[in-house]
């Protein structure tokens, strides 16, 4: 989703050109509908992980014929496919092992220069060699359809839930235990919101094979938050999680793919980082008051000597010294600000 920024800048640029988004194919619902893309190039696992089906992918890619390519990514299934199609003009992010294969590597910055934050603003740099520069950084946009939203809004209505109050979208699990808030904390930051706001309503975000944990989060909150949380209302799939959070006042939790498209429905947002986790990169559009973000290092910048990146494996310790305490004030102070609305 975020580097379809790219199709948006080139599109207003050069609006006869043609392009075509080559992403995994579980990752189609972020960007379905994107009137930028003309078509989608579908990476599955089944050809990521087949000799045979990738090198006839490849084939695919070169009989296309591509004038440019842009690689957002730079990994080895992105750099053969790259390197296969032998488009005129190759673009990617610059590391020199792999320089060679392009006729622009970028050389990424270190630190951003706007509220855009590395993620976005790396990514518009790929766009350079073909001459577009930006004043403004553009933001990831989703596309729904009137049909998706009104179905969501039923669905809200008809379990109980009053869009006219105030109502939460929790990122209660991160997409691996080394990037989830520990659920206790977790727990406590909900009965914070409800204490807060009693009217608070409350969804969470997981998919079914995930219950049993949003359960356990659940059973450690106090009996009055539990009365504000519908547990049983949830996203089936991306897109109805997409369309549930547009009637919400805002998303809260974990950092990840949630938080993003959040962003991009222009929800506002109060994002837990996990302590090895890079916050310049990932705080996109962060503005201290729609978009807020917290990392231990906001508190407790002593614990780092090295980059986040170098705490990975110490992760679960670090978490347990990131005590919702630390941030009640700021996640209040941004549920108040919501209210002003």
């Amino acid at each position: 989703m975020t580097s379809s920024i790219l199709c948006e800048a080139i599109k207003n640029k050069y609006p006869d050109s043609e392009l075509h988004y080559l992403i995994n194919t579980h990752t189609y619902p972020v960007v379905e509908h994107n009137p930028y893309v003309d078509a989608f190039i579908f990476f599955s696992p089944e050809i990521e992980n087949s000799k045979l089906k990738f090198y006839t992918f490849l084939k695919e890619i070169r009989h296309s014929k591509y004038d440019v390519v842009i690689d957002a990514y730079s990994k080895l299934s992105s750099n053969l496919i790259t390197w296969f199609s032998r488009a005129k003009v190759k673009i990617s992010k610059y590391k020199s092992y792999t320089a060679f294969l392009y006729d622009h590597p970028v050389i990424y910055k270190d630190t951003p220069q706007t509220n855009a934050g590395l993620a976005i603003e790396n990514r518009l740099q790929l766009l350079e060699p073909l001459g577009i520069t930006l004043e403004k950084p553009l933001k990831p946009k989703i596309y729904l359809t009137t049909e998706e939203k009104e179905k969501a809004k039923n669905y809200l209505i008809s379990n109980g839930i009053d869009i006219a109050e105030p109502l939460y979208m929790i990122s209660v699990l991160g997409s691996g235990i080394l990037k989830t808030y520990p659920f206790d904390y977790m727990a406590k930051l909900l009965d914070y919101i409800v204490e807060f706001n009693p009217k608070s309503q409350i969804l969470f975000n997981y998919i079914p094979k995930q219950k049993d944990d949003a359960k356990t989060i659940y059973d450690l909150c106090v009996p009055k938050t539990q009365s504000q949380i519908f547990l049983d209302v949830f996203g089936n799939s991306l897109r109805d999680f997409m369309a549930l959070t547009t009637y919400c006042d805002a998303l809260i939790g974990n950092e990840g793919g949630a938080v993003n498209m959040a962003k991009a429905l222009n929800i506002p947002t109060f994002t837990i980082f996990s302590p090895w986790i890079d916050k310049n990169t990932w705080n996109i559009f962060d503005d201290a008051k729609t978009n807020v973000s917290v990392h231990l290092k906001d508190y407790k910048p002593g614990i780092y000597k090295k980059p986040e990146k170098a705490y990975k494996k110490q992760a679960l310790s670090l978490y347990e010294e990131f005590n919702p305490e630390l941030f009640k004030e700021a996640l209040l102070t941004f549920i108040e600000g919501l209210n002003e609305k």
